[in-house]
């Protein structure tokens, strides 16, 4: 049997475990191991799961992820991140679409803090979504603001997603980091426009706050904007020792879970209650990220033993006559037709055995690559029929917004998102100058 049939057994065998509702680092790491077994034996199968076991073990950079999960949880449990909104509530309800523009502005902080994707959305959901909906606000402008605000989560730092990625493509995650900042935030900017754009054309998609609500004395508003700014606070106390180079980047994912569990602390809110919930949930999603990534690694090395990227590769460029960019561009529409069924972490894992590599071979930069794979993600989750981010807004959205107002509300946000990606693609300096700039320094 030829390497390229046996890599396509494993990838067909792993779907149908998928399919049939397995969980992702089982069905991965099953195939991974049944596969080394039968090509290498008992040793060499073995070996090749033990040494992806030690290689996770020995990433140090791994301890960033149970810091940057376990401040983004005591920011989000103890309500910290609620005063955000509020600042945004009064400093920009006098404007046509302010609200909405402050939901973006949220989510991004939110995302600062936390670095999933669920977090901005149920924060949004729950919080802001409500409060626009009794403001008069058109629902479905606001349901696509909450959805796509919600997706920077997985492209601003300090994202989980990319601390994923850099394990598997043996990238340094500060770079991948820093690669998001200016294309998360050029993306938020978009937004802001689109908002802006629109409300500009018809006012009463977003009315102004009444001046009664608004008119609020001005040391109450600084009182607002100084709590809702301790977040911000909080991240610069983490990020700027790190841009800097005085410390790294485990430390600095330590000051920032030491900050915001200070900052709890002082303002009274780190209850029992609230230390208990932070610290099991960090703790489950910390296992889970874990597993997925050692089952990523397994395949990974019996993709690397067979030799399947060079095969795949000739079979793209030689037999198909495809140039580089082309097959680019359809690994990230693959990934878009994946995401109607699966989140990001499964499709990465997935296939990242073949798609990283691949990348590397083709002669592109893995950093960029990387940034590249977030924002077809973030689109993969809001593309109907099955968006990983429809049905989770509907689960979390009030009742007055159905599934066809999710599915209304989100094409806008996936056009203005499908721009950003084409001009990342077409600049890459735009993700690739602040990590230039941070490391030569």
């Amino acid at each position: 049997m030829s390497y390229e049939v046996i890599a396509i057994a494993m990838f067909a065998s792993m779907m149908a475990m998928l399919l049939s509702g397995q969980r992702v680092f089982g069905a991965i790491g099953f195939v991974a191991v049944i596969a080394a077994l039968a090509l290498w034996g008992d040793r060499g199968g073995y070996d090749i799961a033990f040494s992806s076991a030690m290689k996770l073990m020995k990433w140090y950079p791994l301890l960033t992820l149970p810091m940057f999960i376990f401040m983004g949880y005591v920011l989000s449990e103890s309500k910290i991140a609620d005063d955000l909104y509020k600042m945004f509530h009064v400093w920009m309800g006098g404007l046509n679409g302010g609200l909405a523009i402050g939901t973006i502005g949220l989510m991004v902080l939110i995302s600062a803090m936390n670095g999933l994707s669920v977090a901005g959305m149920a924060i949004g959901a729950t919080i802001a979504l409500p409060e626009l909906l009794k403001r008069g606000y058109d629902k479905r402008m606001v349901t696509g603001v909450v959805q796509a605000g919600s997706s920077l989560g997985i492209l601003v730092p300090p994202s989980v997603v990319l601390v994923l990625y850099a394990m598997i493509a043996r990238q340094p995650v500060g770079q991948l980091w820093l690669a998001g900042v200016v294309p998360g935030l050029m993306m938020a900017a978009m937004f802001i426009a689109y908002i802006v754009i629109r409300c500009k054309l018809n006012p009463t998609l977003g009315p102004v706050l009444p001046k009664e609500e608004r008119d609020i004395p001005m040391s109450e508003k600084l009182a607002l904007l100084r709590a809702g700014l301790l977040p911000v606070g909080i991240f610069a106390a983490m990020m700027v020792p790190f841009v800097n180079g005085w410390t790294s980047l485990v430390e600095s994912s330590a000051i920032g879970a030491i900050t915001a569990f200070m900052a709890a602390v002082v303002k009274g809110r780190m209850t029992r209650e609230v230390f208990e919930s932070s610290v099991r949930n960090t703790l489950g999603i910390s296992c889970m990220f874990m597993w997925i990534i050692l089952a990523a690694l397994a395949f990974g090395a019996v993709f690397d033993g067979l030799g399947a990227v060079n095969a795949i590769k000739d079979l793209f460029t030689e037999q198909l006559g495809l140039d580089p960019w082309m097959i680019l561009i359809l690994m990230q529409l693959s990934f878009i037709l994946m995401g109607t069924f699966l989140d990001d972490t499964a499709m990465l894992v997935i296939v990242a055995p073949l798609y990283v590599p691949l990348v590397k071979v083709l002669g592109f930069d893995l950093i960029w690559y990387g940034v590249l794979y977030t924002i077809t993600t973030q689109i993969a989750y809001m593309t109907p029929p099955f968006g990983y981010n429809l049905f989770l807004m509907r689960a979390m959205a009030p009742k007055e917004i159905t599934l066809k107002d999710i599915y209304g509300s989100i094409l806008p946000f996936v056009l203005v998102m499908t721009l950003a990606l084409s001009i990342v693609m077409m600049f890459p300096q735009i993700a690739l100058w602040l990590p230039g700039y941070v490391y030569n320094n």
